[in-house]
């Protein structure tokens, strides 16, 4: 009897001990979560795995687009192969990957031949020549509404005016051409013009304020205007949009903290924000209204991450700006895939298309249709493994075999993605959405 009670007793403290280290460990995740300086430990539970498709799409096509658009700086667009190689890094090219092996995954838009010498030369081919083509008629239409985004990046500056440096950072993301810096930045002398720093730094400064132009993209769309004559921007109540997957939308549940954010005023980005208190509230919503009016303005509604910290001085933006987008997941989507992070506008797209697309965003989608895989890849067992696996596909040797099997770049990307072993990952729990919010009441 007495053994069978000492036997009871250990295998009760053997269970109260395993209940306190699940305890322990469940404490040390959450830990990890809510004090981790690593975004990837932040935003794993907040995957949206439309959006992961959308990034993995954008990823494939800047490699393609960069080669075209360095071939077409030159007279007879074409260039010897060992002169290509030097932008290896700029496409994320891993040695010791050959760059026409990546080239020739692309036949419908590139070509390769040898000269009388040997030397291995890279061209494009007549498609890819038109869209090139295409691509400037496009680009000179959108000239005058590129124009008005740029002086209204300027409008909200601090200092009203911007590094040229800085600006170069969105050139693509703003429909920019290549000639931004020479040729196009003195089309408009009535908005900018270029100034030089006592250190020989040149700035974009702005000539004059426009007050039609001084309204952000969400007062137009709730006074159902396209500019107001004689505008001047304050105090904003408007709430931002949000759009959670299925499994977040119980958030708005839980102890109005999300709703509390949103009622609170805040100052528009093109109001004087000098004044303003580094951490504080409104200074922390001001900042949100910033980005989600410069990601307004991008024809794809997202940038690099890294871009946007560039101009937390001139935008008057917080030190710890990952954290800021992290914090509003619902207005903001923040994608770790591949050597740089992008951020989303959320409203913007319906699973992973955009839902407005501008005739860029069309002519890319031309472009992404042509650039060919050869082979499938293997099965991704987590999400982790996903980090760089197209480059593998992308820059992996075909010299042993003489034709190029082309099979298209959604396809390929949906059918990776879309394992089941990843979806896991998009779910988020209830209580990190109410400490986030939490967070930004008591910051």
């Amino acid at each position: 009897m007495t053994n069978r009670v000492i036997r009871s007793v250990a295998l009760s403290g053997e269970s109260h001990m395993a209940s306190i280290n699940e305890f322990a460990h469940s404490l040390s995740q959450y830990r990890l979560m809510t004090t981790s300086k690593r975004v990837q430990d932040r935003s794993k539970k907040k995957r949206v795995h439309d959006l992961e498709i959308a990034t993995e799409k954008c990823k494939i096509a800047s490699k393609v687009l960069f080669l075209m658009e360095k071939l077409k700086q030159e007279p007879e667009q074409i260039m010897p192969i060992r002169s290509l190689d030097q932008y290896r890094q700029q496409i994320n090219l891993p040695k010791p990957h050959k760059i026409s092996d990546f080239i020739r995954k692309s036949p419908k838009l590139f070509e390769l031949y040898k000269d009388d010498r040997g030397v291995l030369w890279c061209g494009m081919t007549k498609k890819a020549e038109e869209l090139v083509q295409e691509e400037e008629n496009i680009i000179e239409e959108y000239g005058s509404k590129a124009a008005e985004h740029v002086t209204r990046m300027l409008m909200m500056s601090v200092d009203r005016r911007l590094s040229l440096d800085k600006i170069a950072h969105f050139r693509r993301d703003f429909g920019l051409p290549i000639d931004f810096r020479t040729d196009w930045v003195h089309k408009y002398p009535e908005l900018f013009r270029v100034v030089k720093s006592e250190d020989e730094i040149e700035y974009l400064e702005l000539v004059s304020w426009n007050p039609s132009w001084a309204i952000t993209e969400l007062e137009k769309i709730v006074l159902g205007v396209s500019e107001l004559n004689d505008h001047t921007p304050g105090l904003l109540s408007i709430s931002f949009p949000m759009k959670f997957p299925p499994n977040y939308k119980k958030v708005y549940r839980y102890g109005g903290k999300i709703d509390n954010f949103q009622k609170r005023l805040y100052m528009s980005p093109y109001a004087d924000a000098r004044g303003l208190k580094a951490g504080s509230q409104e200074f922390d919503k001001r900042a949100v209204a910033v980005m989600h009016e410069l990601l307004s303005f991008t024809i794809e509604k997202r940038l690099v991450t890294d871009h946007l910290t560039h101009f937390r001085r001139e935008f008057v933006m917080p030190q710890k700006l990952m954290r800021l987008l992290l914090k509003h997941f619902g207005i903001f989507y923040v994608s770790e895939r591949g050597k740089r992070f992008s951020v989303f506008l959320n409203e913007a797209y319906e699973g992973s298309e955009l839902i407005e697309k501008c005739p860029l965003v069309l002519w890319k989608e031309k472009v992404q249709s042509l650039i060919g895989y050869r082979g499938r890849k293997k099965k991704i067992e987590t999400f982790d493994d996903l980090s760089d696996m197209e480059d593998e596909d992308l820059f992996g040797s075909v010299s042993d075999d003489n034709s190029v099997h082309v099979e298209p770049e959604q396809e390929e990307i949906i059918s990776d993605l879309e394992d089941d072993s990843l979806t896991g990952n998009s779910e988020m729990e209830i209580g990190e959405v109410c400490r986030a919010y939490t967070d930004i009441e008591t910051s």
